[in-house]
């Protein structure tokens, strides 16, 4: 091994040391109040511990080629073309190779198979949206609102559409996301797992997701989540005359 390549291989070191340890203390999470969130929370912890050593690897290299060859004096023309050769590159390939194989497959479609596993739900509701709105509704019930209110430990599927353009349903809480297109119903399955409200903690909100339009930072509901008992007894007061 160079000097050089030794020398960036120790700051590649220590930076990946120090990457993992903010990586793993650092609280970029919101607190999860959905089962799946565990599932992308989880993926999220995965990706971000993988990505450190790749990332720092780039950054030791840049820092070292920076302080180690910088040009003393007047600059007195180009330097000379560099082509890799050995067998460094042939090792970064594959490892950065291998690490994009490994996370297609987990956690990315062994999540969604987790995530997709359970098709059937206690609560159906639809969600369409329109510049710049959610209209929410409730067809077991026939109750339409403009705030989405839960049931705690109860699995909801959301039937989301949109009327306009494309939309995207998202709820910081649970994670969950998906897109709202014209035309067509998309499915996403969240079971709460904790009550709260928007009131409370922000990341209790119906967002969209997707640039729409001038009133797109304006698109969102107010979520609730409720004891069972609650909810049926809004569900009652929604369909009073």
């Amino acid at each position: 091994m160079s000097g050089h390549l030794r020398n960036v291989a120790v700051l590649w070191v220590l930076l990946t040391v120090l990457g993992e340890m903010v990586a793993l203390r650092a609280g970029i999470y919101p607190p999860a109040a959905a089962e799946e969130a565990r599932v992308v929370d989880s993926a999220f912890r995965l990706l971000l511990l993988l990505a450190v050593p790749v990332f720092t690897f780039v950054l030791a290299a840049l820092l070292y080629s920076v302080a180690r060859f910088r040009i003393r004096g007047e600059p007195r023309g180009d330097g000379p073309p560099l082509h890799g050769r050995g067998i460094v590159p042939w090792v970064w390939l594959a490892v950065t190779t291998a690490l994009a194989v490994y996370v297609i497959f987990n956690p990315g479609l062994r999540g969604l198979a987790e995530l997709r596993a359970n098709p059937t739900a206690d609560l159906v509701v639809r969600v369409e949206g329109a510049r710049w709105l959610w209209k929410i509704s409730y067809p077991q019930y026939g109750v339409t609102s403009r705030e989405l209110v839960l049931p705690v430990g109860r699995r909801v599927r959301f039937d989301v559409t949109a009327t306009d353009v494309l939309h995207s349903f998202w709820i910081p809480a649970f994670r969950m996301k998906i897109d709202a297109v014209p035309g067509m119903t998309t499915r996403v399955f969240i079971t709460p797992t904790a009550t709260g409200s928007f009131e409370d903690n922000f990341h209790f909100r119906l967002q969209c997701a997707e640039l729409c339009g001038l009133g797109h930072n304006l698109m969102r509901s107010p979520v609730r989540v409720v004891d069972p008992a609650e909810f049926e007894a809004w569900v009652a007061r929604a369909k009073a005359p």
